[in-house]
């Protein structure tokens, strides 16, 4: 196992710990990392920390470093390995209980909330819906080849949700992107097979051609709207 892959495994276990008496505020915060191992060991703590925000975990950093500390230093444990398992497994089931819970709600909140968007953006200027749902405008005519189901192909795309926040972008990473027809989200094999070469068009996708109840943690939400610039540079032979 690698260095990181075990620096995140005691991250998950020492989360798990529920104490609340770990001490307040430990050593004073550095003000600068002056060696290697130092800033190597400031990384890898961002890192884990990363992990920690995205996983919508609660962490209590005093009980984290103290865990850490404790057994890489082979002090005497707060809990037992039976107790440790123990709390991980309750640990677990009870955010995998408020997760589930919190996507119910979500998936039915988006689901109303872009419906009502659907609705009034099909009389938009310009939107043509087809009969799968999805709403679609051209923004510039292709002059090339159309793509079919078995092509592959080459594009750059903006992907916001409707309140306009953009989850993913390949103009942002300077590169188009390159996939087959086949293997993408029902709304864009749909989409693809609609323009040429050279043209670009904004498409809004229902969520029963999107990515459904699943969603596209953590930013596309269950029965998630999206919405997508789409521009088709080339077919890849």
């Amino acid at each position: 196992m690698s260095v990181k892959k075990l620096l995140v495994a005691a991250a998950l276990l020492a989360m798990a710990l529920t104490c609340v008496s770990c001490g307040g505020g430990g050593e004073a915060r550095k003000a600068s990392l002056d060696t290697e191992v130092e800033r190597a060991s400031y990384a890898y703590g961002m890192d884990v920390a990363t992990s920690m925000l995205r996983s919508g975990l609660v962490l209590d950093v005093d009980c984290f470093v103290q865990g850490f500390r404790d057994t890489a230093e082979g002090q005497s444990p707060l809990l037992s390995n039976q107790e440790k398992m123990q709390v991980m497994q309750d640990y677990a089931a009870k955010m995998r209980e408020a997760q589930m819970a919190e996507a119910e709600v979500a998936a039915v909140t988006n689901l109303a909330e872009g419906t009502a968007f659907l609705e009034a953006n099909k009389a938009a200027e310009g939107v043509k819906t087809t009969a799968s749902g999805l709403q679609y405008i051209v923004i510039e005519e292709g002059t090339g080849a159309t793509p079919t189901p078995d092509s592959r192909v080459k594009v750059h795309y903006a992907g916001t949700l409707i309140d306009g926040t953009q989850f993913d972008s390949s103009y942002d990473r300077g590169q188009p992107a390159e996939f087959p027809v086949g293997g993408v989200i029902p709304a864009w094999t749909e989409a693809l097979q609609l323009m040429k070469v050279g043209g670009k068009v904004k498409i809004f996708a229902p969520p029963d051609i999107a990515y459904r109840e699943r969603g596209a943690p953590p930013v596309i939400g269950p029965n998630a709207t999206l919405i997508f610039e789409i521009e088709l540079v080339d077919i890849v032979q």
